[in-house]
């Protein structure tokens, strides 16, 4: 296992079925806070699967077992007792695909802060121009906030799901391919945002390719048939892998 200063997220040697099938298998592994770390692999190596369990998406899949633990700093996460909408509001994620509510662009940024007791006019004010701009999508709205958010383009629409997930200030933002539908504009702005993100944020990104990976990755871990093969720093994991099936998948020669 790979040690990293001010881990934020960690799994201590997790398994995770969905029914017979092993989705990930005695995995652990450490995320570190304000950084991006990477989980990359072909599909089905369990990727996905990590984002999930990090907010307890998975919570309300039938036919499911788990056994390690799961973390968030010093917590663990499936604990009796844990409070969901808080942990919730404490690690967002945003998907493959913009999935904006209907309404308009500021009532899909303030949804949460609303749903969480906050109705104070001027401070929700602040909290849309915040979300919006740490989003890259500020400058490009600022001046139709209360235009249908099916008005922005795809890219727009994805940023806007960013800024929605942002408003709630959460300690880790989980983004499963959130440019793989995109253009390679949009795609470069959802990147630049990441960039200035982890600054704030513990971002955990599942990809969309291999070089997107490479281009992103403070931190990179790749996964294989449910296991964890390797992880470390992006920039050792994309030159020097330690491991062969590592070194084949990024070089293309995998499989």
């Amino acid at each position: 296992m790979i040690e990293y200063p001010e881990t934020k997220v960690r799994l201590d040697d997790v398994t995770y079925a969905y029914g017979e099938n092993e989705a990930l298998k005695h995995v652990t592994l450490e995320i570190p806070a304000q950084a991006i770390t990477v989980l990359f692999g072909p599909a089905g190596g369990g990727k996905t699967t990590v984002l999930r369990l990090i907010n307890r998406l998975n919570d309300l899949v039938e036919g499911t077992r788990m056994t390690g633990k799961v973390y968030l700093g010093d917590e663990d996460i499936y604990a009796p007792g844990v409070d969901l909408p808080a942990l919730r509001r404490r690690v967002g994620m945003v998907f493959a695909l913009p999935l904006p509510l209907p309404g308009t662009i500021y009532e899909n940024v303030t949804y949460g802060p609303r749903l969480a007791g906050e109705h104070n006019k001027a401070r929700l004010d602040e909290i849309v121009e915040r979300s919006l701009t740490q989003a890259a999508l500020w400058d490009e709205v600022r001046d139709r906030l209360h235009a249908s958010s099916y008005s922005l383009s795809g890219g727009q629409q994805q940023r806007l799901c960013i800024a929605r997930s942002l408003a709630l200030e959460p300690e880790v933002l989980l983004l499963d391919e959130p440019t793989s539908g995109l253009d390679p504009i949009s795609t470069a702005k959802v990147e630049q945002s990441l960039f200035e993100l982890k600054q704030q944020y513990t971002i955990v990104l599942v990809p969309h390719s291999i070089q997107q990976a490479g281009r992103v990755a403070d931190y990179a871990a790749f996964f294989l048939m449910g296991e964890l093969v390797e992880a470390g720093p992006g920039r050792r994991i994309f030159t020097a892998p330690q491991q062969t099936q590592t070194q084949d998948y990024i070089t293309g020669r995998f499989g």
